[in-house]
């Protein structure tokens, strides 16, 4: 008999997106320990797993995974290639469809970028406190992109307008927002994309009280900290309009003490994504204002909201508080993590498609 770590080890399919395919009936362990709970599987198992982990990689409902595993083994192979061969043609025909919208839509862009301004200046001069810069850099670098193929997202936004720094960064499946009051600007708004790993040089210098000087000349971004500095050219980019994405206050509110909250979350029950790559927390909160975590089998509940749990456990490391505040409104809305003593500091994390 296999663990199932083992058998997540050899077939490509996580722990958890084992644990789904059990609830779902798909892929059903050949023992359960009744004292532990713990799945075993049959040697010949894991011939099905590396097949159900090819297919899931191929984007296959699961539908459709159930008749193939079902014929699979079976003397008549003509489901399984009837099977395989409707779904190539779904993706043939998905894929042509969007190829024919991106084109139209970069034919709009091209119209748009002759009609567009650019936000940046020439020479800005001000100066921020660096505890506040320090925090807000904090509260935004878990969420910057590593995607090389979104250079755009491969940085933090510097948004200045007025007396106010806003500090952006997201990764397309969160968002962090974070602000600090600035001197020495007039009213026009300026923006630039630092590089994350010159803001990360930056917030190396800002471990002072005292104020630290930012320029900006051109594509140029310099931090002065006393006798110290930090430079370099800003990403050549223009970034997404952060605003349109920023949450309305939720209809569910409640307020988490963070330490608990993390244990519970890293101790309770997951779910597995579509791809069987991520473990999903599904949240609710109840009448009362409290967050629950919902056990494996709580289905049909409209009010579930299921969320990346790694990307949720970034965030209240970003939130930097004891207490923080939850905000959901849907299951297809975005979650919001919001200070409750600093409504400018919160990150918000796209919910997760669940299968029941």
């Amino acid at each position: 008999m296999r663990s199932i770590g083992e058998m997540a080890r050899d077939s490509g399919l996580g722990v958890s997106a084992l644990r789904f395919y059990d609830r779902a009936g798909v892929l059903v362990p050949a023992w359960v320990d009744p004292v532990s709970g713990y799945r075993w599987y049959e040697p010949g198992q894991l011939e099905e797993a590396r097949l159900l982990a090819r297919v899931r990689r191929a984007g296959m409902p699961l539908a459709d995974i159930r008749l193939v595993l079902a014929s699979w083994s079976g003397t008549d192979t003509d489901l399984v290639r009837k099977l395989l061969t409707a779904h190539l043609r779904r993706l043939e025909l998905g894929l042509a469809d969007a190829r024919s919208e991106f084109s139209a839509l970069r034919a709009l862009l091209d119209q748009r970028e002759n009609l567009m301004t650019s936000l940046r200046v020439a020479t800005v001069r001000l100066t921020i406190a660096a505890p506040e810069l320090a925090a807000a850099l904090d509260t935004v670098r878990f969420a910057a992109s590593t995607d090389p193929e979104l250079p755009m997202l491969g940085g933090i936004l510097f948004d200045i307008e007025g007396a106010t720094l806003h500090v952006v960064a997201t990764d397309r499946y969160r968002l962090a927002v974070a602000r600090a009051a600035v001197d020495g600007h007039d009213a026009s708004r300026v923006q630039v994309i630092v590089p994350t790993p010159l803001a990360d040089a930056m917030r190396a210098l800002l471990h002072g009280g005292e104020p630290v000087r930012l320029s900006l000349d051109g594509d140029r971004v310099t931090l002065e900290a006393g006798d110290r500095q930090a430079a370099g050219r800003c990403l050549d980019h223009d970034f997404p309009d952060y605003r349109r994405l920023l949450p309305q206050t939720g209809d569910r509110r409640a307020f988490v003490e963070v330490a608990d909250f993390r244990k519970a979350l890293e101790t309770g029950p997951v779910r597995s994504d579509e791809t069987g790559t991520h473990d999903l927390s599904v949240l609710r909160v109840t009448d009362d204002g409290t967050v629950v975590l919902c056990p494996d089998g709580d289905a049909g509940d409209p009010d579930r909201v299921a969320v990346n749990r790694e990307f949720l456990l970034d965030a209240l490391a970003a939130g930097a508080r004891d207490r923080l505040v939850l905000e959901l409104t849907a299951p297809t809305a975005p979650i919001a993590i919001r200070r409750p003593d600093d409504e400018g500091g919160f990150s918000i994390l796209m919910p997760v498609r669940l299968e029941d």
